[in-house]
């Protein structure tokens, strides 16, 4: 599928846009289980359609830069 990337990469795009801050504080702005957190940034589980909007909307990112580009 053309413009797909992999949980890795993605992993390493959402570790690098929460910058100096914890995983505890954006687990919570966005309603998550800090575990939930890490496995994204550690690209064992991709978000739900949902997490991805919040994710966007925290970060003021594109769902298309962080998950398809």
């Amino acid at each position: 599928m053309k413009g797909k990337i992999d949980a890795i990469v993605i992993g390493e795009r959402l570790k690098r846009l929460r910058g100096s801050r914890t995983i505890k504080e954006v687990s919570e702005a966005l309603g998550v289980s800090e575990s939930a957190l890490s496995m994204y940034e550690n690209g064992a589980r991709v978000p739900r359609d949902e997490i991805k909007i919040k994710l966007a909307n925290y970060y003021k990112k594109t769902i298309q830069f962080i998950f398809f580009t």
